[in-house]
């Protein structure tokens, strides 16, 4: 089975030779060929890689029916539809951490430039000047520097900022107060913080709260002597209001490395003005930074192909990577029952129940989401169902969703219990793990059982007479299908109640499912398709413009 990952902009080699020398991935780097190159790549995607560049929106990933995940070599995920991501089941993925170093440099290092004027001494130079005078600075030295969002790169720039023997200052609302003191912050609200900064440095994500959280107004409040450098999010500031204050000498002067439209237009009145820098989106523009990002996005992406490792996107249920991959297992088998549980159902499904039994609580919550993606599956909805959205189209359809954990079933170290209750009645199915690593079913409601969730299986329940194992082997054998198991088992109480769990090999057809249900002693018969995913029909295409 060969994952396809399309790469829609530029992304440093050593990434993609992650994903290239990776076994059952193929890359497809469409990055400068045009909006055309990336939909007919999408169409037989599996993973999605972009930059800044590329906009993730919702009729971009209408596009890609087969997609799984999107994944962004960098910080924040603005660029990106996580909402329409995530009701299709596509994960989203980003690097929050890896461009941190770089940008907090660039903060400063735009910040240096800006308060001793070098690029404009630099020019001067060129021209064969010598005006020390005319480019007079200041220090950082006692200058109070206000930040704007205390994340990874804003608490960066502040211990930059202290080493200067700047005082730092910062507004944050979601900031831990330990971590406020371990950076040795005094936190402000962001009008005072305006007031007393003689720096102020944006560091927060772009939101519909933050956008132009500088803006007209705000910058009355800010000194005249004071600078603003944003190397966040150019939605951040209101460019039109900023452009009026400088000019209007009513704050000393910008540094810019985003901008709200990019490229800056030609005609952006940003570009006319004295005493501000303007740089082209550089603030992670580093080799070492695009090392990282390339190669911790792409590591990501394949341990989610390859390994099922979603514990890096922001929107699956918060489970780490080593408990994903230490419940692998129990997850398959947990996805398995909530198929079987809704094959078995009959009615539109009302509430969903799940028991874990075993040691490890923490189980509980994916094993949940595992159990009703499966279910959901089954249902045959339009909506693709995955763990990033299983829980979200269970609310919207009106699925009570519960979950409970205890001991589990005598003889077992792990097990999985799912209750399906619908206007009909309700079904029971329970699995358990063998060997520490083989998904069993050992219980359908009433009835012990003892068959691999596997390929395709046949619930029969039947008077408990002779013959009826044989005339139903009898109907399959002549329709060509093979048995690969067969338990039979009594009701514990009901004397003369039975029920067969059968594993078959080939597909079962109406006509046989209606030959079963004819047989004499038969009482009623359900078909559970419980086979793995199959690779999709793309994926067995020719790839455009592909490199393995």
């Amino acid at each position: 089975m060969t994952r396809r990952v399309v790469i829609a902009d530029r992304v440093a080699a050593t990434g993609v030779a992650v994903l290239a020398e990776s076994s059952g991935i193929e890359t497809v780097n469409v990055a400068g060929k045009g909006k055309e190159a990336l939909e007919l790549a999408l169409a037989s995607a599996q993973a999605l890689i972009v930059r800044s560049e590329t906009r993730v929106t919702a009729e971009l990933l209408s596009r890609a029916p087969h997609l799984r995940l999107v994944a962004r070599a960098g910080t924040g995920v603005d660029t990106i539809d996580v909402a329409a991501a995530t009701r299709r089941g596509v994960a989203v993925m980003n690097t929050p951490g890896a461009n941190t170093v770089s940008a907090a440099e660039h903060t400063l290092g735009l910040l240096l430039a800006l308060l001793r004027h070098i690029p404009w001494a630099a020019e001067a130079m060129r021209r064969g000047e010598w005006d020390r005078k005319r480019f007079e600075g200041r220090e950082l030295r006692g200058k109070t520097i206000g930040i704007v969002g205390l994340g990874r790169i804003g608490g960066h720039v502040a211990q930059l900022a202290r080493a200067f023997g700047m005082n730092v200052v910062a507004h944050d609302p979601f900031l831990p107060a330990e971590r406020a003191t371990e950076l040795q912050v005094k936190v402000l609200p962001l009008e005072q913080l305006l007031g007393v900064s003689d720096v102020i440095s944006l560091h927060v994500a772009l939101t519909e709260a933050t956008r132009h959280l500088i803006n007209a107004e705000r910058l009355v409040l800010v000194k005249p002597t004071a600078v603003l450098v944003n190397t966040a999010r150019g939605e951040l500031v209101d460019e039109a209001a900023l452009a009026a204050a400088i000019r209007d000498q009513r704050i000393a002067g910008a540094a810019i490395d985003v901008f709200a439209v990019e490229p800056l237009p030609a005609d952006s009145p940003l570009r006319q003005l004295d005493r501000v820098i303007l740089t082209p989106h550089l603030a992670a523009s580093t080799a070492e930074a695009q090392e990282r990002v390339a190669q911790e996005i792409c590591v990501a992406v394949r341990d989610a192909l390859l390994e099922g490792d979603y514990s890096s996107a922001i929107n699956v249920p918060g489970v780490s990577g080593d408990l994903l991959r230490r419940l692998a297992p129990l997850m398959e088998l947990a996805r398995s029952l909530g198929r079987l549980g809704m094959e078995l159902s009959s009615g539109p499904v009302q509430r969903v129940e799940v028991a874990y039994g075993g040691k490890d609580e923490p189980a509980l919550r994916p094993l949940t989401v595992a159990a009703v993606e499966g279910l959901l599956s089954s249902a045959n909805g339009a909506t693709p169902v995955s763990m990033v959205n299983a829980l979200l189209i269970a609310e919207e359809r009106g699925i009570e969703v519960a979950r409970k954990v205890g001991a589990p079933e005598a003889g077992f170290e792990a097990t999985v219990g799912v209750r399906v209750e619908t206007p009909q009645g309700r079904t029971q199915v329970m699995g358990a793990l063998t060997g520490g690593r083989t998904g069993r079913v050992i219980r359908i409601d009433e009835f012990e059982v003892d068959v691999a969730p596997e390929g395709w299986m046949l619930v029969i329940r039947n008077r408990d007479v002779p013959g009826v194992i044989g005339r139903v082997g009898t109907v399959l054998g002549q329709a060509g299908i093979n048995i690969s198991s067969y338990h039979q088992s009594r009701h514990p109480a009901a004397a003369g109640d039975a029920l067969a769990a059968i594993t078959v090999d080939q597909p079962v057809t109406d006509d046989v499912l209606r030959a079963l249900a004819g047989q004499t002693d038969v009482v009623r018969v359900r078909l559970a398709d419980l086979r793995s995913p199959e690779p999709d029909a793309a994926q067995n295409e020719p790839a455009p413009n592909s490199s393995t």
